[in-house]
């Protein structure tokens, strides 16, 4: 796996954030914390906050990264990385949902580092896509909401994708919405059933779909860009084709569907026995719901889904969707032909799974 958070020594008293420079770009803004040295095992800068050494990733990958450098825990946390198209804000642990296999798990408190968040944005590299997650942000729509538009007001090179359950926007949002800056932003949205009671048993709240529905109606009136997303679970398999028919009734603005394996991590870990689908043997009610969408125009797609376990007849489906820094690959993979646009493996999926990589 990729590091993210680095061990740090670091004169600052108090966190800040930093653009991290090594030649020849540096002194580009008030920001940059300048290369001063080091080697394969970590470096050395100094900017406005005083001196910096960060340890565990040679400077050569730090160029262009954007950081907050926290003293008091001897940690930095690489925020926006220059080489990644994988770049995620954690904005809140808190939800209102309490998903059966959700990956980061929720938390009751929430420290807010919006601040941080927005100045970081304002720092990244020009044409980056920059993903927000939790949590559920829309717990804190407003902060969300001015955090983007200012962000996008000083940089018209930026995009953000925003997975969020959709449940807090209201009409009142609808004319907020549909702002200009606001066509730069992709949100990514959970529906796991056509079925209302079999939908919110999957995000363990009642009455979710209900919610969700109002504000699939607001989104659209507000023009906004959609991601639909459905994980792939042994509770919503077998209702896959229902969900496509109601997505192609109902949902027919949506920009993207995106039909996603699950994660061994966070609650799926200690109930991948129950929830978890082989779809390498067990993919026809999958093709079933690929079928319908693309029957009806749908741009559907499949996240998650190494190549070689998925039939050659819907294979250009499948993306190469996992972040670079959580991804893995088989040994096997290495002979594959088709390794360049493949997902690969969560870091963190069962290891005596990857024995069954057959390469293309």
């Amino acid at each position: 796996m990729i590091p993210l958070r680095l061990s740090a020594v670091a004169d600052a008293e108090q966190p800040y954030v930093a653009k991290l420079r090594t030649p020849p770009n540096s002194g580009l803004n008030p920001h940059d914390t300048l290369y001063l040295d080091g080697d394969e095992f970590g470096a050395s800068f100094a900017g406005p906050h005083g001196l910096v050494t960060l340890e565990g990733v040679p400077p050569d990958e730090l160029d262009g990264d954007v950081v907050v450098v926290d003293p008091a825990t001897g940690r930095a946390e690489r925020l926006l990385r220059a080489a990644s198209a994988h770049n995620t804000l954690l904005v809140t642990e808190r939800c209102d949902q309490l998903c059966v296999m959700c990956s980061q798990p929720p938390k009751k408190t929430h420290h807010d580092r919006f601040a941080q968040f927005e100045l970081a944005c304002l720092l990244a590299e020009r044409g980056q896509v920059i993903g927000i997650s939790g949590g559920e942000p829309t717990l804190y729509k407003e902060e969300l909401l001015g955090m983007i538009e200012r962000v996008l007001e000083a940089r018209d090179d930026l995009a953000f994708h925003v997975l969020t359950n959709a449940q807090h926007f209201t009409d009142a949002d609808i004319t907020r919405l549909r702002d200009p800056r606001f066509q730069r932003v992709t949100w990514g949205v959970p529906l796991y059933a056509a079925d209302a009671p079999l939908h919110d048993h999957i995000v363990g709240k009642d009455g979710a779909f209900r919610q969700l529905e109002d504000g699939f109606v607001r989104l659209m009136l507000s023009g906004a860009r959609v991601e639909l997303r459905t994980v792939l679970l042994a509770d919503n398999v077998d209702a896959l084709q229902d969900l496509a028919r109601y997505v192609a009734a109902r949902l027919r603005f949506i920009a993207a569907w995106s039909i996603m394996q699950l994660e061994h991590i966070g609650f799926a870990r200690n109930r991948w026995r129950h929830l978890y689908v082989d779809h390498a043997n067990r993919f026809a009610p999958i093709a079933a719901a690929l079928d319908i969408a693309q029957l009806h125009g749908l741009p559907v797609r499949l996240f998650n889904f190494p190549r070689c376990t998925v039939p050659e007849n819907y294979r250009h489906l499948a993306a190469a969707s996992i972040s670079d820094w959580k991804r893995k690959y088989a040994p096997a993979c290495a002979d594959c032909r088709e390794q360049r646009d493949c997902t690969g493996f969560f870091a963190w999926h069962p290891d005596e799974a990857l024995n069954e990589v057959q390469p293309l």
